[in-house]
């Protein structure tokens, strides 16, 4: 079974899922590859309690650990490595998807834009992170306005021109 509960946060409402035991979504609500929330049951789970607290000390501006929360996101084995590449970048700081594509020992950093664009667990597993070569603010499925805040918020200085809330 597959459960759900939903999270108020400065950029709006999210939808977590989970699947009984482990955090498999979070979502901000009309991002790219929002899932089908008819296939989840509204469930209070110890998971979305740990879940909510970890994001409300995010957006009051603690760096809380990753590894706090069990999570099991869907996805290849390729994705896999991906996500947990992100989750190895420190709050406050970026890298790129040529840089990502390097760790992995490949040339596409298309290829890891997709891992990284299907990322189930939005801003817990960091893919706000992640920049276009240059340092250029390019994708993200909860839109560049909801990155660019995310980065702000962990007091990354972007170029002025990209710092347009």
């Amino acid at each position: 079974m597959n459960y759900k509960t939903r999270y108020h946060s400065p950029l709006g409402l999210y939808l977590l899922t989970s699947d009984g035991v482990s955090l498999t979504g979070c979502y901000l609500e009309n991002q790219k590859y929002f899932p089908d929330i008819a296939a989840f049951e509204e469930k209070d789970l110890p998971i979305f309690e740990q879940t909510k607290n970890w994001l409300d000390a995010y957006f009051s501006g603690e760096k809380p650990e990753i590894m706090e929360l069990s999570f099991a996101p869907e996805g290849s084995e390729f994705r896999h490595k991906v996500w947990q590449i992100l989750c190895e970048i420190p709050a406050g700081q970026t890298t790129t998807y040529g840089e990502i594509a390097r760790k992995l020992g490949i040339r596409s950093g298309q290829a890891i834009g997709g891992a990284v664009g299907h990322n189930p667990i939005s801003v817990i597993i960091p893919c706000h992170r992640v920049l276009g070569a240059g340092g250029s603010l390019t994708g993200y499925a909860g839109g560049l306005s909801a990155k660019r805040y995310l980065l702000a918020l962990e007091g990354v200085d972007l170029p002025e021109q990209l710092n347009l809330f």
